[in-house]
């Protein structure tokens, strides 16, 4: 008999948007509501494909988002599960062990939430065991292996975690547990969450991280999905469902010799156009290349964010967030001499140690309006904080120059 099992995590249920750039409201709401609509995709596979249970490997809430409207719109979707006779069984993670509605929410009998003892449950009449354990706070700073129970004998046995690991970056240490104590534990299946990623770690035992199933800012760029277990006679294989409505995507525009505005629109036209096909974007683009026109965009970076913005709405699809200038302009002899010299005069105004300690301060003064856990990604040590101040002090120069090179060049 075969058997089919969906494995997500970390959906982090109407959490708030993170980009500060998404200034558009139709686009702000396309992303505040993707993470309902990814779920969505989740429970009609469920229903369709006849799966048998959902596993949910923790932060199915954010721990900042605490609305009731929230718990209703979840309770409604695990009912359908319920009437598709779908087992969904759920463990806790970081942030949903601060969220109070997550413990309070009325959730259909088909769900099962895994305390902070840690339990076994078989997945109906099934030789096939899930095991969990939750997090009861929302700091986990030891490993929570040791809870586990012992997998069942001559029985497929299915564990679910949420932990950092071994460590990932942009991620705090979470139920820190080597991927080889995982190995050894004797389960067959590992469903794990917390790092957004989707990474496969090991395929005897499978170890699985399946990364989140939509993505909220650049930092979780790209395709996302969710994990198929297919159980056949005891041996499992494993496959991807494509769960993100929309991606945040890098993209590289090249204006290398382009020599008119046209140009110019030619490049960017032919960009975009490569980004259609695979479903929804949000952009951050960069210019790059050698080209005459270089300090002119620069200077008019404003006019071409917006020509890009229009751009991409008669395309369709398509949302510009950030537009990064980094051309080269082509050597112009006593110009360039000449300006390149108040250039470098400025480069190493701003580099001095006290104009880096004031843009420093009126940067903790900015920093300090953002949420914590916008700043942590921000700046999520000292010497993150020092490549920011030296960026913004180089694109400060940069500015600067361009406008003082005018209008033509």
């Amino acid at each position: 008999m075969t058997l089919r099992i969906l494995h997500t995590a970390d959906l982090h249920l109407d959490s708030p948007l993170q980009s500060l750039a998404l200034k558009n409201g139709h686009l702000a709401e396309h992303v505040r509501s993707a993470s309902r609509r990814a779920l969505e995709t989740m429970v009609q596979y469920c229903i369709d494909e006849d799966v048998a249970a959902f596993l949910i490997a923790g932060d199915l809430y954010d721990g900042q988002e605490r609305s009731a409207k929230t718990a209703a719109y979840l309770a409604t979707q695990m009912q359908r599960l319920a009437q598709a006779n779908v087992q969904v069984f759920y463990i806790k993670g970081n942030h949903d062990a601060e969220n109070p509605i997550a413990g309070e929410i009325a959730l259909p009998p088909n769900v099962h939430v895994f305390d902070g003892k840690g339990s076994k449950v078989q997945l109906g009449d099934h030789p096939v065991y899930i095991h969990g354990v939750s997090f009861r706070e929302r700091y986990a700073p030891e490993s929570l292996l040791p809870k586990y129970p012992a997998p069942v004998p001559s029985a497929v046995n299915i564990a679910m975690m949420h932990t950092s690991l071994n460590g990932a970056a942009g991620h705090d240490p979470y139920a820190p547990c080597p991927v080889s104590d995982l190995a050894q534990a004797g389960f067959d299946y590992w469903a794990l969450g917390h790092v957004h990623k989707r990474q496969i770690h090991s395929e005897n035992p499978w170890i699985v991280m399946p990364g989140m199933p939509q993505g909220r800012d650049i930092g979780e760029a790209g395709p996302k999905s969710a994990s198929i277990l297919t159980i056949t006679d005891g041996q499992i294989e494993v496959t991807e469902l494509p769960t993100s409505v929309v991606e945040f995507r890098d993209c590289h525009c090249s204006l290398n010799g382009a020599e008119t505005d046209e140009d110019v629109r030619d490049a960017l036209r032919q960009t975009l156009r490569a980004q259609t096909g695979r479903g929804a974007a949000i952009l951050r683009m960069r210019l790059v290349g050698k080209t005459a026109l270089a300090w002119r965009i620069r200077q008019l970076a404003d006019f071409w964010r917006e020509e890009i913005e229009a751009q991409a709405e008669s395309i369709g699809g398509l949302w510009l967030e950030k537009l990064t200038v980094d051309l080269e302009p082509p050597s112009d002899g006593a110009v360039d001499s000449a300006v390149g010299e108040v250039q470098q005069l400025m480069q190493d105004i701003a580099a001095e140690p006290a104009s880096l300690d004031a843009l420093g301060k009126e940067l903790e003064q900015i920093l300090a309006l953002l949420p914590a856990d916008r700043r942590r990604d921000l700046v999520p040590d000292e010497a993150a904080q020092n490549v920011l101040l030296t960026r913004l002090a180089d694109e400060a120069v940069l500015s600067m120059v361009a406008k003082m090179r005018g209008q033509g060049t």
